[in-house]
C-alpha cells in the first residue's frame, strides 16, 4: 500500500463514538474536491457517554476500523483527524480587540485578535479546543464575516470558546498513538457533523444541529452564519436500548436489534395488529408481543431527549433566530418517526441530515451515522487549504511534479556534474 493516492492528498477522519468507531478515508484535490476512498466501521465498547473508559478496548476497535478503511482505500494511514465529544465539553463566549497594523486588516491582525480572545483564565484540568468566531468588528462596523482587506484602525471579534477536559483529549490521542497514528487535530464532533450536513443558507438564517449518538446528544446552533452555541446533553440512543431491555426483559444486544428493526418513536404510526418476536433472557423461550408495546417504551425516552434539547435552546434565547429549523444527525435518528416527533416537540421544521458535497464511494457514507466521519475529513481538507494559503510556508509552494527528479547523488557528484558541463559546452 502507498502512503498517498496517485493525486491529491489523503485525509482521514476518525469518529470515536460510544457505540462505534468509524474511519473515513478521502482524497482531497485542489478545488476542495473530496473523494471517498474507503470506510471502516467497527463496534466499540471502550467508551462511556463519549469518554474513553477502557484504553485497551478502544485501541482494539480503533485499530480494526483503521485496518478495514486502509484495506478498502489501498493507502497506508498515518495521520488522522479525531473527533471528540462527551459531557465534559463546554462552551463560553469571549471577545478580543487588536490594533490594525498598516491601516488594512491582514491575516496577522486576525490571528492576533483571535489570540487575544482566547486569553481568558481556564481551569488547570481543561484546555481550549476551538476558538469559533461569531462576527468581526472593524472600527464601528459590526457583523463582518471576513475582515481581511478592510480598512480601519481597530479590529474586534466575538467568539465562542470550546473547552474540554485535558485528560479526555489526551486519552484519545494516547489511543491513536498506540495504534501507530499521529493526530493532526482533535475536533469537536458536532462541529464536524455540521460541516458535513449543513448548507451555507441554513447557517445564514439560523439552524440547530442535533447529533444523537449512542451516549450523548450534541447541540450546535448557527446564527447569522456563525456558531453561537454548543453543548452536550448526556443522553443518547443507548438509553433507549436500556429501556427496551428492561421493559421487554431481553438481552441488550437483542434490545438494540429490536430498536433498529422494529422500533418507532411515535406510537400512533404503529398498527394495532403488528407483532414482534422478543428473545428471552437466561434460557427463556422467545415470545410474541405487540409492536405497540415496543413503541410505548421508546416514545417517552425520545420525548425526554427532545424536551431537553428544546430547553437548552430556550436557555440560550436563540429559539426565534433558528429560521431554518433543526437538522438531526447521528445513528440514533434512523429510528422511525424521529423527525416527525422532533417537529412536534421542538415546534420547528426538522430534517434528517446526510453528508453532502463528496464524491467517490458515496453509498458507503450515505447516512446520518457517517456525518461526523465525513465532517472530520472536510475539516481536515479545510485545514490543509488554510495552511497552503499561509505565506512563507512550504505548503504555499506548488507541489513537486510526480515524475522522477534527480537524486542527491546526481547533484552532488562532481564527476557527473563536470561531465554534463562538458556536454553543454560541446553542443
Amino acid at each position: 500500500m502507498s502512503t498517498s493516492a496517485s493525486q491529491g492528498e489523503i485525509v482521514v477522519g476518525l469518529d470515536i463514538g460510544t457505540t462505534k468507531i468509524c474511519a473515513v478515508v478521502a482524497e482531497v484535490e485542489r478545488g476542495d474536491d473530496i473523494t471517498i476512498l474507503g470506510v471502516g466501521v467497527v463496534p466499540c465498547r471502550g467508551l462511556r457517554k463519549g469518554i474513553v473508559a477502557n484504553i485497551d478496548w478502544t485501541v482494539r476497535s480503533m485499530r480494526d476500523a483503521i485496518d478495514s478503511a486502509q484495506t478498502m482505500a489501498g493507502v497506508e494511514i498515518r495521520t488522522i483527524y479525531a473527533g471528540i465529544g462527551g459531557s465534559h465539553v463546554r462552551s463560553s463566549a469571549s471577545d478580543g480587540v487588536a490594533a490594525i497594523a498598516g491601516g488594512e486588516v491582514t491575516r496577522n491582525d486576525v490571528d492576533r485578535v483571535l489570540e487575544g480572545a482566547r486569553a481568558i483564565p481556564v481551569d488547570a484540568d481543561r484546555q481550549i479546543l476551538h476558538v469559533l468566531p461569531r462576527e468581526y468588528m472593524v472600527d464601528s462596523q459590526d457583523g463582518i464575516r471576513d475582515p481581511i482587506g478592510m480598512a480601519g484602525v481597530r479590529l474586534g471579534v466575538k467568539v465562542n470558546l470550546v473547552t474540554a477536559a485535558t485528560s479526555c483529549v489526551q486519552n484519545v490521542i494516547r489511543c491513536a498513538e498506540r495504534c501507530g497514528l499521529s493526530v493532526a487535530d482533535v475536533v469537536l464532533q458536532p462541529l464536524a457533523s455540521a460541516e458535513a450536513v449543513l448548507s451555507d443558507d441554513e447557517k445564514e438564517i439560523g439552524v440547530a444541529v442535533v447529533d444523537i449518538g449512542g451516549g450523548t446528544t450534541d447541540l450546535l446552533l448557527y446564527v447569522d452564519g456563525g456558531i453561537a452555541h454548543t453543548s452536550v446533553i448526556p443522553v443518547g440512543g443507548n438509553n433507549i436500548t436500556s429501556d427496551i431491555a428492561a421493559g421487554l426483559r431481553t438481552p441488550m444486544a437483542e434490545a438494540d436489534r429490536l430498536k433498529r428493526l422494529s422500533g418507532c418513536a411515535l406510537g400512533r404510526m404503529v398498527a394495532d395488529d403488528e407483532e414482534i418476536e422478543v428473545p428471552g433472557v437466561g434460557g427463556h423461550a422467545p415470545r410474541k408481543t405487540a409492536r405497540r408495546v415496543l413503541s410505548d417504551i421508546i416514545e417517552p425516552r425520545v420525548e425526554e431527549m427532545f424536551a431537553a434539547v428544546r430547553k437548552r435552546i430556550e436557555d440560550t434565547g436563540m429559539l426565534e433566530q433558528l429560521s431554518a429549523g433543526v437538522v438531526l444527525t447521528g445513528g440514533a435518528v434512523l429510528l422511525q418517526g424521529m423527525a416527525e416527533f422532533a417537529e412536534e416537540i421542538l415546534g420547528m421544521p426538522v430534517r434528517i441530515g446526510m453528508p453532502t458535497a463528496v464524491k467517490g464511494i458515496t453509498q458507503l457514507v450515505h447516512g446520518p451515522e457517517f456525518a461526523t466521519g465525513v465532517g472530520l475529513v472536510k475539516y481536515g481538507a479545510r485545514a490543509i487549504g488554510a495552511e497552503a494559503l499561509q505565506p512563507g510556508t512550504a505548503a504555499s509552494a506548488p507541489p513537486p511534479p510526480r515524475t522522477r527528479t534527480p537524486s542527491q547523488a546526481d547533484v552532488s557528484d562532481p564527476q557527473r556534474s563536470g561531465f554534463w558541463e562538458w556536454i553543454k559546452a560541446a553542443f
